[in-house]
């Protein structure tokens, strides 16, 4: 029996965040490296499961199948395709630089009970949410990957809830109920999408008869397997609903801004970056594989509403007072691309889409992270408190400078080869759609230059003439997303090399070929 290396990638953290959480009381910096060494050994793992996965061989890599629930069809399946390693890559790289740069996030929580550990508990809840985070990029058993889905919300309910950011304007018992109203809000929404998803998970069961994905997907592709037009519809919708929220699309994007806001810098980079990726991820491979003929119907609407997204939540973005909210709008604005490219239904716009799931996730990182050391120095997250910071603190105002020029997809930088892709796929198919998609690249600019102009430069503001600048472990943070921006948007081959195939099997899920452009014939 060949080594599970896909199962030993996901269950690694899940071991951390046991030892983890083991770790003495007493001992708060211990149980901080031990969280930090499962994330690393995490890490390596991905990397070798990337170095194993070949673009040109199967469809799913590495795969591991067992018996679970046998009554019921259901398996402990797992296989890995070129969009799931990408993804796979992007959470592996990101927690270690979550944990680094939450280092103290816990510690102003801790009491004197020996029996209650909450820096233990904060890095044992990040490594959690990593192994289900990795295994729903695995699962290819939909009930398996349906538990996964659900089961993440609880290690981030009490990270949002539990863990909050202390920099509130308010009272502190004014911060501890928005804290609760964004961890409950956060909580209903997902429910609500999971059991809906639940709903159609069963049905998907009683019409095919198992819940392997490749099963399935083989057997519409063969003609063995015919769903009723309607029935077909009303899966698509209980699956794409949950994935929605979790995405998020408008209009089912409301938890996000109070979530992002009221959490910690790095847990809203878990949030952003790393958990909402699993349900556009889910669009690409659900979605499109097991309902192809509904993808196709819904298109039109789903298009729609990636369009209001894209508007909708750049423009939000320019009218913020709250740095971490201004993020978080433009997150929803940034989903809308990323969903747009899936439903266009063109090899270069799903390229696209999953290259910017990887790409927002970096520059999200970066931006948020270096936001959160900002805010951490001046315990406030309104815009009007600073000014003139590039003055006192130029590296913190320089890593600030990039990373919100990748967020508005600057040329040079990662995001913007992304974009760029989504864009072009776009127009190829619905030009119309592009143009309205482009306004957004417009917004972004806005609302970037606009807060690094309010924030960084003009006079320097008496509350922040003493901020100290970016620290070694900052830099640690802060340097490697950097670079990684940098090469990714010069060299960005690594990823789509590995991408362009599993994209080509999505478009033939669907049977769609992407337009040929119109030329006319030399007179």
């Amino acid at each position: 029996m060949s080594f599970p290396l896909l199962t030993a990638t996901a269950a690694l953290p899940a071991i951390g965040a046991i030892a983890t959480a083991a770790v003495p009381a007493a001992q708060r910096t211990v149980a901080k490296w031990v969280a930090l060494f499962f994330s690393l050994g995490t890490l390596v793992l991905a990397g070798i499961v990337f170095a194993r996965f070949e673009p040109g061989g199967d469809r799913y890599q590495l795969t591991e199948s067992k018996a679970w629930i046998a009554d019921f069809g259901v398996r402990y399946e797992l296989g890995v395709d070129g969009i799931g390693v990408a993804l796979l890559g992007l959470t592996a790289l990101l927690i270690p630089f979550v944990i680094v740069a939450g280092w103290h996030d816990a510690d102003p929580l801790e009491t004197k009970s020996s029996r209650w550990r909450p820096t233990q508990g904060f890095f044992a809840l990040i490594l959690m949410v990593e192994a289900m985070v990795i295994l729903s990029f695995l699962a290819t058993d939909v009930f398996l990957f349906y538990i996964l889905f659900e089961a993440m919300l609880i290690p981030m309910y009490f990270l949002i809830g539990g863990f909050g950011d202390r920099a509130h304007t308010g009272s502190d018992e004014n911060a501890a109920k928005q804290r609760s109203y964004a961890a409950v809000k956060f909580l209903l929404y997902n429910l609500a999408g999971g059991l809906i998803m639940l709903a159609a998970v069963i049905g998907l069961y009683v019409v095919a008869g198992s819940f392997s994905l490749s099963e399935i997907v083989a057997a519409r592709a063969d003609g063995t397997l015919e769903m009723a037009t309607s029935t077909e519809r009303w899966l698509f919708l209980g699956f794409f609903l949950a994935f929605a929220i979790k995405a998020p699309l408008w209009p089912l994007h409301t938890w996000l801004p109070n979530a992002m806001g009221e959490a910690t810098a790095p847990v809203a980079v878990l949030i952003t970056a790393i958990v909402d990726k699993v349900g556009t991820f889910a669009m690409l491979r659900f979605c499109l594989g097991l309902f192809p003929e509904a993808s196709k119907w819904a298109t039109p609407v789903v298009i729609a509403l990636a369009l209001v997204s894209i508007v909708y939540g750049a423009l939000l973005a320019v009218g913020q007072r709250d740095i971490k909210r201004l993020i978080a709008y433009a997150s929803i604005s940034h989903f809308g691309f990323i969903i747009l490219g899936i439903f266009a239904m063109t090899s270069q716009g799903q390229s696209g889409a999953t290259l910017y799931m990887v790409n927002h996730g970096i520059s999200t990182a970066a931006l948020l992270l270096v936001a959160g050391f900002l805010i951490t120095r001046r315990g406030s997250r309104l815009i009007a408190d600073y000014g003139g910071v590039q003055k006192v603190a130029p590296v913190l105002a320089g890593t600030f400078l990039i990373g919100g020029l990748a967020t508005l997809s600057l040329p040079g930088l990662a995001p913007f080869v992304s974009e760029f892709l989504v864009l072009v796929g776009t127009f190829s198919a619905y030009p119309v759609a592009g143009i309205i998609a482009t306004s957004g690249i417009v917004l972004a600019a806005i609302y970037v230059l606009v807060l690094y102009q309010r924030t960084m430069t003009g006079p320097v503001a008496e509350s922040v003439r003493t901020m100290p600048d970016l620290k070694a472990r900052e830099l640690v943070v802060a340097v490697p997303l950097i670079a990684l921006l940098l090469l990714l948007g010069v060299f960005p081959k690594p990823l789509t090399e590995v991408v362009n195939p599993a994209v080509q099997h999505t478009m033939s899920d669907v049977q769609k070929k992407d337009p040929q452009p119109e030329v006319e014939a030399a007179k």
